[in-house]
């Protein structure tokens, strides 16, 4: 049985990561490519695939770095939901918890609940899977466009993910719990977890 150590509140705070607001002007904004309209629907469900489960985490644990940092992937959603409203794209995300429009992403967010529902280490250690696969699909996402309001977005939800991700790694190394990514390199990785969390600004219209 593991005894579980956690940082205070105050520390899990810095998970929200969105201090300030970015204006943006969109131009262009009738012209997006099918690509960059499919890649923004999969960026709007997999940030939700991310705040469900930790909302299903922190139902089921209480501890308060699940419902922090659901609060940011709720910005992070809103994020993503501001561009494909500019673009008139409907959105894909459906309204209740836990189900997804894209296939692939609903059997992800069953497996992953699944192995969330094993215990608070095994909860953590999800929490750092989807921020280390999140970073990795917005830099993939962020290569297939050149328009500058679609990156300045991905760039502030990389930021988001990154500040997560060390948040979650803090917690298993506290535990004694090693975490080897799955996604991202191991040297993006350790430059990571090396630095301290960043101030990222929210993009606004």
């Amino acid at each position: 049985m593991y005894k579980l150590i956690i940082i205070p509140i105050a520390v899990m705070l810095v998970s929200l990561g969105s201090c300030s607001e970015d204006k943006l002007t969109i131009i262009n904004s009738s012209s997006i490519s099918i690509e960059e309209e499919s890649d923004l629907k999969f960026s709007r469900e997999e940030e939700k695939l991310a705040r469900d489960v930790y909302l299903f985490s922190y139902e089921k644990y209480g501890n308060v770095i699940f419902n922090n940092i659901a609060k940011s992937e709720q910005q992070h959603m809103d994020q993503i939901l501001m561009l494909l409203n500019n673009y008139q794209i409907k959105d894909p995300a459906s309204s209740q918890i836990g189900v997804f429009t894209d296939q692939d992403l609903q059997k992800l967010y069953n497996e992953l609940t699944a192995k969330s529902n094993i215990s608070i280490i095994d909860a953590l250690e999800v929490g750092a899977i989807i921020e280390d696969l999140d970073i990795n699909d917005l830099k993939i996402l962020a290569s297939r466009t050149d328009k500058f309001e679609i990156l300045n977005v991905y760039e502030k939800l990389q930021c988001g993910s990154r500040n997560h991700l060390r948040s979650y790694i803090n917690q298993l190394d506290l535990n004694n719990i090693e975490y080897f990514p799955e996604y991202i390199s191991t040297e993006d990785f350790n430059d990571i977890i090396s630095q301290t969390n960043e101030q990222c600004v929210r993009v606004t219209l």
